[in-house]
């Protein structure tokens, strides 16, 4: 079985590519700043980033389709959370807004939240299909593999379409259904919806300026082997 040679060009290479390459390549061909790098994990990891861009292999529709269902998630499991304790303090406070009783649920409802959206995620997205599909340069069975490539891709699109509109129908009747049961909380449920959707944009922003810190100093000396620092920063990168 032959293979064609590796050959770097970044202008052929887009950002997810080339923040996953191995340590041996990366050292080669990988010399971006700190702030470049950052950039990057921005525009492939922030979610509105990344729905907004159209610099990977994903479809464009199923990004933003992606984002504004996570959105809906992030609705529906903060009304999931308030239960009778919930309601009760609601009414002691005579409907004032309470962050500091608001905030376990905002806390357990992103983290739920974030468990939802990667495994819709797994469906909606290709990047890393297609970059699996790319990285295997042999030219055997190149047609079938294609086809067994967009067959795959086919599977998981038409999942993600089944179960996200099952999805929505389900948020859209107990919503309904919630807000004219309990109007009183629905500025409550709204606020930590908004708060938790907030943070979720901008956690991204602190979390996303480690890994350089890692990344680069292992990059920046070929003589002085880093593999393990280097491999730590991809580990943070995937967070």
């Amino acid at each position: 079985m032959k293979k064609k040679l590796f050959f770097f060009d970044e202008n052929n290479y887009i950002d997810e590519e080339i923040n996953i390459l191995p340590y041996n390549l990366a050292i080669k061909y990988d010399k971006r700043t700190y702030c470049n790098y950052y950039i990057s994990l921005l525009k492939t990891k922030h979610n509105l980033i990344f729905a907004l861009l159209n610099n990977d292999y994903n479809s464009r529709v199923i990004k933003m389709s992606l984002f504004l269902i996570g959105f809906a998630i992030k609705y529906i499991v903060n009304a999931l959370f308030f239960n009778d304790d919930t309601m009760n303090k609601i009414y002691e406070s005579k409907g004032k807004y309470n962050l500091e009783v608001q905030i376990p649920i905002i806390v357990y409802s992103s983290l739920i939240s974030m468990i939802f959206n990667t495994v819709l995620s797994i469906l909606a997205l290709s990047n890393d299909v297609i970059i699996s599909f790319k990285q295997n340069r042999s030219t055997i069975n190149l047609n079938r593999r294609e086809e067994d490539l967009i067959n795959k891709l086919n599977i998981k699109f038409i999942l993600y379409f089944i179960i996200s509109s099952l999805l929505l129908l389900f948020f859209w009747y107990y919503i309904s259904m919630f807000c004219v049961i309990y109007k009183n909380t629905q500025i409550h449920l709204l606020t930590d919806t908004l708060i938790s959707f907030g943070l979720s944009l901008l956690f991204p922003f602190g979390i996303y300026l480690f890994p350089g810190l890692f990344r680069i100093p292992a990059l920046s000396n070929s003589k002085d082997k880093r593999e393990c620092i280097y491999n730590f920063s991809k580990f943070l990168q995937l967070l």
